[in-house]
């Protein structure tokens, strides 16, 4: 089987794409459906063993992945992370800033240290590797950057510390945009809502418990599929999004809009998911509902 994309099967041929956190979940996916388009994907993250375990299902599938291990919150590494890269490979024409973490809990109950990490790898991390790739790369050959946010419209209560890392996420993204154009540099991000990924297993206690729950909360009536923000990723590194810079894509099925004074009908039939990934699976956390 082949990652089922609806892009055209060369659109990215000759390109290399570095995709963060590509080891787990959306950045996992993401770099299928990019290598499965012809790109020479670079995944980046911090445990090797995902790592190459990604890189073999490409190779595998017929692709072309490297990997490289690197802690984007150290300023040092990422700048010679960025330097392997264009030694090994030439220009970088594409980035998936898409590592991140968080943990649940009430602002009141997260200390200055917890709150500074998520800021660190949510924020900090993701405008180093922009900066750098920037810098050492597209400033002088142009290319395209996709950041990754969160439903953090309305606050995000339960996470305010990734609720302010990916705020200033999308501000960073609308400044780079702004400030990198000049060069042909167009600067998007992506804002999943809840998304079905392996992710939503990392989590315990009464956050997990609300995770089968969530879809109630979506007008659409369901969660999201892995492909379905790939496929918004790749749309916005693609030539169609020539003219795409400075933008936030909302992936939530309308879930952050509205507000509870206009009740959600109950439950029909949900809207069909969209899911190309043949190497997808479902969370544990949701087989509960089977």
């Amino acid at each position: 089987m082949a990652f089922a994309s609806i892009f055209k099967a060369d659109l990215f041929q000759g390109q290399t794409v570095i995709v963060t956190g590509g080891g787990s979940g959306i950045g996992r996916c993401t770099a299928h459906e990019l290598a499965a388009l012809g790109a020479h994907v670079i995944l980046v993250g911090r445990k090797p063993e995902k790592l190459q375990a990604v890189a073999a299902e490409i190779a595998e599938d017929g692709g072309t992945a490297h990997w490289q291990a690197c802690d984007i919150r150290d300023e040092e590494a990422v700048k010679a992370l960025v330097a392997q890269v264009i030694d090994a490979h030439g220009p970088i024409h594409g980035l998936v800033n898409n590592a991140g973490g968080q943990y649940p809990s009430p602002l009141a109950s997260i200390n200055q240290k917890g709150f500074e990490t998520v800021l660190r790898t949510n924020l900090v991390g993701g405008f180093l590797v922009a900066r750098e790739v920037f810098n050492q790369s597209m400033s002088k050959h142009g290319g395209a950057i996709v950041n990754m946010l969160a439903d953090m419209w309305g606050g995000m209560p339960g996470m305010g510390h990734s609720g302010a890392a990916r705020s200033g996420m999308d501000n960073f993204t609308k400044t780079a945009a702004f400030e990198w154009g000049y060069a042909g540099v167009r600067v998007n991000a992506v804002a999943p809502g809840w998304i079905a990924s392996s992710g939503m297993d990392t989590y315990e206690g009464a956050f997990k418990a609300v995770i089968p729950t969530l879809r109630e909360h979506v007008p659409l009536k369901r969660i999201g599929t892995e492909s379905e923000v790939s496929a918004a990723i790749v749309f916005l590194l693609s030539p169609a999004a020539a003219f795409i810079s400075g933008s936030t894509l909302r992936i939530d099925g309308a879930a952050s809009l509205g507000s509870r004074a206009w009740p959600l009908p109950k439950a029909q039939p949900p809207s069909e998911p969209f899911n190309g990934f043949h190497r997808a699976y479902l969370p544990d956390v949701l087989k509960v509902e089977q």
